[in-house]
């Protein structure tokens, strides 16, 4: 069951976790710079961590 979060804002976007080195990353719009944001994870990974 997954948890419910409520938030305040100004707009969403759907996206997909990339790699990105030994770490990932979320790309979103240049006009996005210097704006606060918040990353909620909705679905479980799919790739496993090669350690």
């Amino acid at each position: 069951m997954a948890n419910r979060f409520e938030i305040d804002g100004e707009e969403v976007l759907d996206g997909e976790v990339k790699r990105f080195g030994n770490s990932a990353h979320v790309t979103v719009p240049k006009r996005w710079r210097g704006a606060d944001v918040k990353v909620v994870r909705t679905s479980e990974p799919t790739e496993q961590d090669e350690e």
